[in-house]
């Protein structure tokens, strides 16, 4: 099984930058496809950002700009850099990653609270 640790949430004012990091861990494949998803209180679980293997991103409109993905296939790692954050980003994000057949697997999340 893969497990996936995200880490680097934190509370950070508005404006101010965080980055997340989610390191995979265990029988690790292929690996298709890795992203962020957030979730806010009261709210569905969002696409933020996800990334290809061949490093081709995508991002939610709410976040173009200002946040950038980002993978390290090396170290089994994947980033997101979040900068300009606002209040409405407050949010537990999840680190998914896609392994095809293999699978698709969550992390537990980790908080990113921007207070204004």
């Amino acid at each position: 099984q893969v497990q996936l640790v995200e880490s680097g949430g934190g509370l950070v004012q508005a404006g101010g930058s965080l980055r997340l990091s989610c390191a995979a861990s265990g029988s690790i494949f292929r690996v298709f496809v890795m992203g962020w998803y957030r979730q806010a209180p009261g709210k569905q679980r969002d696409l933020v950002a996800t990334i290809t293997s061949g490093g081709i991103t995508n991002y939610a409109d709410s976040v173009k700009g200002r946040f950038t993905i980002s993978g390290d296939n090396a170290k089994n790692t994947v980033y997101l850099q979040m900068n300009s954050l606002k209040p409405e980003d407050t949010a537990v994000y999840y680190c998914k990653a896609n392994y095809g057949l293999r699978g698709v697997y969550w992390g537990q999340g980790t908080q990113v609270t921007v207070s204004s």
